[in-house]
Formats: C-alpha cells, structure tokens, sequence
C-alpha cells in the first residue's frame, strides 16, 4: 500500500435492537462535522481485528467478541486517499460511549440518511441498506 493511503479499521457495530453505532467526527479532523462509523488506522504489525479491536476500545469503550468483513472501500478525497476494511461488529461488552468528547448515536439503518458522511462512508451506508434487517 503506497506511504500517502490511510489505512483504517472500521466497525458497523448492530445493538440487539439491529441499530448501528454512529459517531460525529470533531474539529480538527479531516471531514470535521460528518458522522462515521467508528474505527481507525491500522498500525504496524497489527491485523485487522487487532486494529478494530483496539480503536474501539479506545474510541468508544466496547469490547469487540464477535466481528466477521463485511467490505473494503477504498476512495480518493484529493487531499487524503483512504482504505476501509469495514466489519459487522455482532456482539461486544460494554457500553458505548465517546470516549474522545464526540457525540454518538444509535441509529436504525433506514435513519442514516439523515446524517451527513463523508464519501467513503456513503458506500457503507449503501450496503447497510440493501442488507437491512430493521
């Protein structure tokens, strides 16, 4: 993967009711304002789950216990090139919560129209839909 691709780990994460966690990206970020689905880089050495599993962790206090792929996205912003390795988070401990000051939400899969995403996302928002289970 060339140097200038962001390389990230990203959980669609369904609650027992079948919504999906959202999270609203903050200032200073790149797509500031937008929501995503929560996740990040993947760092040296580790393995997607691994990544999954930490940035949750991190971001949102959740441990992960059952995730398969869902899909991979790769898009080019102009300014940032990215890679998504997108999983379905199935079950996982805890309660989330933003642990960096971001706002969360759970949301149906029929709602997220709603919510502005940054294009990478939209790919997601589209599977979830045709996959909908709500």
């Amino acid at each position: 993967m060339s140097e200038s691709r962001v390389w990230v780990a990203v959980g669609v994460i369904r609650d027992a009711a079948g919504r999906v966690c959202i999270c609203q990206r903050q200032a200073g970020q790149h797509q500031a304002g937008k929501w995503e689905f929560p996740g990040g880089k993947v760092e040296a050495g580790e393995s997607l789950p691994q990544a999954l599993a930490r940035e949750l962790q991190e971001e949102i206090g959740i441990a992960v216990a059952a995730c398969e792929p869902l899909l991979a996205i790769e898009h080019d912003y102009g300014d940032k090139q990215v890679l998504l390795d997108v999983w379905l988070v199935s079950q996982f401990v805890g309660e989330a919560r933003g642990l960096e000051g971001q706002p969360l939400r759970w949301v149906r899969v029929t709602e997220l129209a709603d919510y502005a995403f940054p294009a990478a996302n939209q790919a997601i928002v589209a599977h979830l839909q045709g996959m909908r289970q709500d």
